[in-house]
């Protein structure tokens, strides 16, 4: 078993495995609705219409895993997936690149409660990692035909061990 520190989820360091979706730069955003509202646009670009698929909004409700270990990590080739958190806590993201699964590639991302993630078409990543309480999470991703779930189980040597 490895140990992994988690490091800031930033927009740079999230770059390979998709996009952070945050309030960026206030002068960048658009005023909308007589000025009452600032729009932060095209913050990610859904991906899910291959074999016709198409976009879902749902919300999943996430507990904490205890101990914090990583053991299962799953990607889906057909569409994109993004994570906002609704509960105003933090929480883990964690990520692999590549085809083929490698356990020593994994990355661990401590988001904030005001960041978002959205995971790229075929990113290997841990199911939801709520941390500290339950947690809501509005998931846009797709539904439709075609298998658009890998999942990988690691072996007790490969699981990670998330220290704080």
């Amino acid at each position: 078993m490895r140990d992994v520190v988690p490091q800031p989820l930033t927009a740079q360091a999230f770059a390979s495995f998709g996009d952070v979706i945050e309030v960026g730069d206030p002068a960048a955003a658009l005023a909308i609705n007589y000025g009452n509202t600032a729009r932060h646009d095209r913050l990610a670009e859904i991906d899910v219409a291959d074999g016709g698929g198409v976009g879902i909004i749902s919300i999943f409700r996430g507990r904490p895993l205890d101990p914090l270990v990583l053991k299962v990590f799953e990607r889906h080739p057909l569409g994109s997936q993004a994570f906002i958190p609704l509960s105003g806590r933090p929480y883990l993201v964690a990520v692999a690149p590549g085809d083929a699964f490698d356990p020593a590639s994994v990355e661990v991302f401590y988001a904030q409660a005001d960041q978002g993630v959205q995971y790229r078409k075929g990113v290997w990543h841990h199911f939801l990692l709520a941390l500290d309480a339950e947690s809501d999470f509005l998931v846009i991703d797709r539904a439709g035909p075609g298998d658009n779930c890998d999942e990988v189980e690691l072996m007790p040597r490969d699981q990670i061990r998330v220290c704080r």
